[in-house]
Parts: C-alpha cells; structure tokens; sequence
C-alpha cells in the first residue's frame, strides 16, 4: 500500500493535517510538493525528517486539537533548528477529513499524469523487479509482455500492464517520451522491439531512451542484426546496452532492478 493510499484509507474514518513543502530557499532536504499527514497516532509521508520534521509534526497536532490555523509557516535550516543544511522551508499545514478525499484523490491523480513514461517490455524476474521498485518511484509504467498469466494481479498504482502478440507492436502507441526498457524472455522478441523502437525513432523521434538488457556481446550481434535491417550507424547509437548505472555489481534482479532505476531517475529531467 502506497503512501497515498495509506492517507486516503484513514482520511474515511479520523482527520489529520496535510502538511506540504510550499516553497523553498537555498539548500533543503526535500522538494516543492513533498508532504506528510499527520492523524493523532500516526503520521505517514515526509518533509524531509530531522528536527524539522519533529516541528512540523508538533504543529500539526496543535492544529488537531485545536489550535487556529495559520499561513505558511518558516523554517530556517540552522542551529536553532539542529539542521545545517543553511536553507529555508515554508510549510503550509491544512486540516483534512473525509469530505476532502476527492479533491485530494484528484491532486494526486493530477500529479501522477506528469511523471515521465516507462515502458518496460518482459515480464521475466529483472522486469518484475523493476516494476516493483518503479511503482514506489514518480514514474508512469507500461509494463508489456506477450505471454498470458505473466501479470501479478496485484500492481503498484502507477503501473497499467498489456498483453501484446507480437510484443513489438505495443511500442507504435507508447506515450510520447517514453523511456523504454527492453529485457523480455526471449533474445529474438528483444531484437524485435528495439527495430521497432528504432522505426518510431525515425518517423517521430520522440523516445529519449531505448534500453536493452544484456551483455556487450549480445549487442554487438544484434547491432549487426539491426545493420542489415537497415538502420545506420547513428540511428544504434540511441540504443544503451547494457543498462543500469556503472560501479554497480551483482546479478541478481534486484541488484539490477536498482541500477536501472538509478539510470532511469538521471534521465528524468530529460525532455
């Protein structure tokens, strides 16, 4: 269960104060929009921990126990506060229950529409345990497969699933921008969705990441493969293989699950 759907389940039955970064100077430890909630036993979410947290916290349940509410509140990262980060946080604090879980359903809804697409093509062991990270990180995920019974039935919330036979013909309605991760179960299926990927490549150009699973060896053949389909030298080149992030050991899917999403967070800014 997700941090939002945590907040929406308890908002049925007790109130809590949602508590947002609203604005920021200099160095701090979260970002503009990061929130927690605080209820009277529980508190879920962060706004960057510390004695700043503690604060807020302390805040938060003055207001639920009544206390008036106020603007934005400043807080100045430095000794009095224990914190040397030298920045400053405005905090907004709001009073929610029940009646408020629709327009909160929609503010998350609203945000999660502009995380950058992921799609991911396999359903194999490193494929689930990517999807699995992804879905606790902001990214929108369209995990492909063409097997059927390959889904788990239970999936993250940001994660939609299709079945597609042939594979590659999912990638011709992939969102634009989509960072694509290939690693199915089959090294022909593979080769099949980077010619696609590299098709839509020419025709639109709009997938800033085409990644492929695998060895230099197993690229350097299908780099031979691809070359007599007629794709030209520059046209490989947007293909990263192997992925992940480099200084990382360990095959294991999770190991490998960790350095792909580290790419993956690098290339976020990427428009």
């Amino acid at each position: 269960m997700t941090a939002v759907d945590q907040l929406i389940k308890l908002l049925g039955s007790q109130a809590a104060v949602w508590v947002r970064v609203q604005a920021l100077r200099g160095s701090v430890p979260r970002e503009v929009g990061a929130w927690m909630a605080v209820f009277e036993q529980v508190t879920i979410g962060s706004v960057g921990g510390g004695h700043l947290e503690w604060q807020a916290i302390a805040e938060a349940r003055a207001l639920l126990a009544g206390k008036p509410a106020v603007g934005p509140v400043r807080y100045a990262l430095g000794p009095s506060l224990g914190q040397c980060c030298g920045g400053e946080v405005f905090l907004e604090f709001e009073c929610v229950s029940a009646q408020d879980v629709p327009r909160l359903t929609q503010h998350f809804q609203t945000q999660q529409a502009q995380w950058p697409p992921v799609a991911v093509f396999g359903g194999g062991h490193v494929a689930s345990a990517l999807v699995q990270l992804l879905g606790r990180l902001p990214f929108q995920v369209h995990w492909v497969d063409s097997r059927d019974g390959i889904f788990p039935e239970v999936l993250p919330v940001n994660v939609c699933v299709e079945h597609s036979e042939p594979v590659q013909g999912a990638v011709a309605a992939l969102a634009p921008q989509s960072r694509v991760l290939i690693m199915s179960f089959s090294h022909a299926e593979d080769l099949d969705v980077v010619a696609a990927c590299l098709l839509r490549q020419r025709a639109r150009g709009d997938l800033p990441f085409i990644g492929l699973i695998g060895s230099r060896s197993k690229w350097a053949v299908f780099r031979h493969r691809l070359a007599e389909r007629g794709f030209t030298a520059s046209e490989l080149a947007q293909v990263t293989s192997p992925i992940g992030v480099p200084g990382i050991a360990g095959k294991a899917p999770e190991v490998i699950a960790v350095a792909v999403a580290a790419q993956l967070l690098q290339l976020k800014t990427v428009k």
